[in-house]
């Protein structure tokens, strides 16, 4: 088969874009922009006729209305209770591809409708798109329809595999949705595609002694996870608004900026974390530009906010709206034109956070915002740990100077900005991690037993 993966590093996601051998595609788990698709269809050259969602995503918002604006079909389960046309496949249903047959599969556990999708030639299997039911080394989290039932999805989760997935044959290759770097629970690892036989052999939850054993790993397993994933699901389910043309964003001078934040627009201020340091809109919050940019966007900042971006010359706009768009965020102000540069020509205000390195780390009060497995794995003495999440919640920090770090500096700079926001004055950034840090002091990092 030609199945060709798009893979999302931010949110740690997979599409594919199957090639039906008569001239048509098929679009599995599509993002809300749907470009990257269109644009691989038309130079091959396929019409993309379908797009199916495997369940209703709570890490983004599905391309399947973008690509039926295209004229594509949505194919998803029946019990999804989606509110826009598609059409609904029950458990074990055949729908006719023209020459391959996809077969729906009832896999509850990630979420209540989940299903896979089998593909099959005649009736030979041919791949089977397991959403999050199976991952490679993993399976994805049941704790996002409802934390209270979280055990029973877990079983359920169970059953899907040892069901409907694993009495298929090894060789049938697996492309799952979830990946390295999904907070749905994938772990980390440059792979993204398997295959039943592997999974059998080296996925530690399949190597699960009894039900018990798994949901105990399972469960074990889950951390904290973005705000914004408990709105997605609804926002799937109703049908994300079309979006035609594809936005842009607008320019606002330094006058038009300010009017905006005075009227309770936030500041995100997307450039390095050098440029931020060195000048900033106060109260600004820095989510620096890289593929995780989407992640924090959505765990810090309210969807129903107008958003003001402060971005570098040499920066991709057209990926900032993408990333934000991808997870609901169609509030987009805009950006100040010209810069920082605009607004101190203008005559208002700014601030500044000061850089430090491991080999200079200040007496001030460190404090670690990485997620909470990255910390056990190995943190500096006397670190305080908040993870940068709930950071805007802590109100138990000790009052004086404050460090902020993360791995590398990016989270650690939407800390302090975070802090700053909340009053806090007297902050600086590591920038390098723990381990930097280790090795140049000579002390080993504390690990949790």
């Amino acid at each position: 088969m030609n199945i060709r993966a798009f893979v999302d590093e931010g949110l740690g996601n997979s599409a594919y874009l199957v090639d039906l051998g008569d001239g048509r595609a098929l679009v599995v788990d599509p993002s809300r922009d749907s470009r990257p698709y269109l644009e691989a269809a038309r130079r091959h050259p396929l019409d993309v006729a379908f797009t199916a969602d495997t369940h209703l995503h709570a890490d983004f918002l599905s391309g399947s209305r973008q690509l039926a604006a295209h004229g594509a079909q949505i194919l998803a389960s029946a019990e999804g209770d989606r509110a826009f046309p598609h059409r609904g496949l029950h458990d074990g249903e055949d729908f006719d591809l023209g020459g391959l047959t996809l077969r729906a599969l009832a896999t509850p556990g990630h979420t209540l409708e989940h299903v896979s999708f089998l593909l099959l030639e005649d009736a030979k299997p041919l791949a089977l798109f397991t959403g999050g039911a199976l991952l490679v080394g993993a399976v994805a989290r049941t704790d996002l329809v409802d934390p209270d039932r979280t055990e029973e999805l877990a079983r359920q989760a169970y059953r899907s595999l040892h069901q409907r997935i694993l009495v298929l044959p090894d060789d049938v290759p697996l492309y799952p949705t979830h990946g390295a770097g999904s907070f749905c629970s994938a772990p980390a690892g440059a792979e993204r595609t398997t295959t039943i036989g592997r999974e059998r052999a080296s996925n530690p939850l399949l190597a699960a002694q009894s039900e018990d054993a798994f949901v105990a790993m399972l469960v074990a397993s889950l951390g904290s996870y973005p705000t914004y994933f408990r709105r997605l699901a609804e926002a799937n389910r109703r049908g994300p608004r079309v979006l035609r043309p594809w936005p842009s964003l607008a320019q606002l001078d330094a006058r038009e900026a300010r009017t905006r934040l005075d009227d309770g627009a936030v500041a995100v201020d997307v450039r390095p974390i050098e440029d931020y340091a060195a000048g900033h809109i106060p109260g600004a919050l820095s989510i620096a530009l890289r593929p995780a940019f989407a992640t924090w966007l959505g765990w810090l900042v309210d969807s129903e906010q107008d958003v003001v971006f402060v971005v570098g010359a040499d920066q991709d706009r057209d990926d900032l709206v993408s990333q934000a768009l991808k997870i609901g965020y169609e509030k987009l102000a805009g950006e100040l034109t010209g810069g920082m540069a605009a607004w101190r020509m203008a005559g208002y205000a700014e601030r500044r956070i000061d850089l430090v390195s491991a080999a200079e780390l200040p007496s001030s009060t460190l404090v670690d915002v990485r997620q909470t497995s990255e910390f056990s794995a190995g943190h500096i003495p006397h670190a305080l740990h908040r993870e940068l999440g709930s950071l805007a919640g802590s109100r138990d920090l000790p009052d004086g100077p404050l460090t902020v770090m993360c791995e590398h500096g990016p989270r650690g700079m939407t800390g302090a900005s975070l802090l700053e926001r909340a009053g806090r004055r007297e902050l600086s950034v590591l920038v390098g991690g723990p381990r930097e840090w280790s090795a140049l002091s000579g002390t080993q990092l504390i690990s949790a037993a």
